[in-house]
């Protein structure tokens, strides 16, 4: 989708030096768009509309799928149906995992270790763990640190996260951390919601919320 948009932006560009507004292929947004742009450029355009359209359908479709193991749930305000769905899936089972530890270290966000006569030294990030869990972790803490202002590691790094950007990228990935460690002991039931300092919503009104 995010091509084709592209492609289209550079189309209307190149030939009409003007761009696309966001949401443009939309049925109401383009019924108006078409009148300003030129017989070429609309005869272009067309296909990628109901290009856009028809891939839309199909993320509408998967994501709805996707969702739908939590639909019922209460889910932190914030995290999103989809994330903990899609974080559900890669994990596979939560109660696997016997520590804290083991959580993170999954993650790939534990520092290296550099030892030697003694010396111990921390370095980048390992990334042994999953990429894919990393990834979604990182994405998400931005979220909850909007949403949740109660949570407890919210309150402990939000001051640091002030002081420049290469402590940032480091609060960041011990947010993402702890993050993971904190939805174990959720979803395995170690600790509830109010004593990780987050609000519950059901999944429905929390993906409203977030969009």
């Amino acid at each position: 989708m995010h091509r084709l948009g592209n492609h289209s932006r550079a189309l209307r560009i190149e030939f009409e030096h003007q761009t696309l507004p966001v949401g443009w292929a939309g049925p109401r947004k383009w019924k108006q768009l078409a009148k300003e742009c030129s017989a070429f450029v609309r005869e272009q355009l067309e296909p990628v509309v109901q290009a856009i359209r028809h891939c839309k359908a199909q993320l509408d479709r998967l994501t709805r799928q996707i969702e739908a193991p939590v639909a019922e749930e209460k889910i932190p305000t914030g995290l999103g149906a989809l994330t903990v769905s899609l974080l559900d899936g890669e994990v596979c089972d939560w109660q696997r995992f016997q520590h804290r530890k083991a959580v993170g270290s999954y993650t790939g966000c534990c520092p290296s270790e550099y030892s030697s006569s003694g010396v111990q030294r921390f370095g980048h990030i390992d990334r042994h763990g999953n990429p894919r869990v990393r990834m979604l972790l990182v994405e998400t803490l931005w979220r909850l640190l909007k949403w949740q202002p109660g949570w407890h590691a919210r309150q402990k790094y939000l001051a640091k996260l002030l002081h420049g950007q290469s402590l940032k990228k480091k609060i960041a990935v011990a947010l993402a951390r702890q993050l993971a460690i904190d939805l174990w002991r959720w979803r395995t039931g170690r600790a509830t919601a109010a004593e990780l300092g987050w609000t519950l919503r059901s999944a429905a009104a929390t993906e409203a919320t977030v969009e």
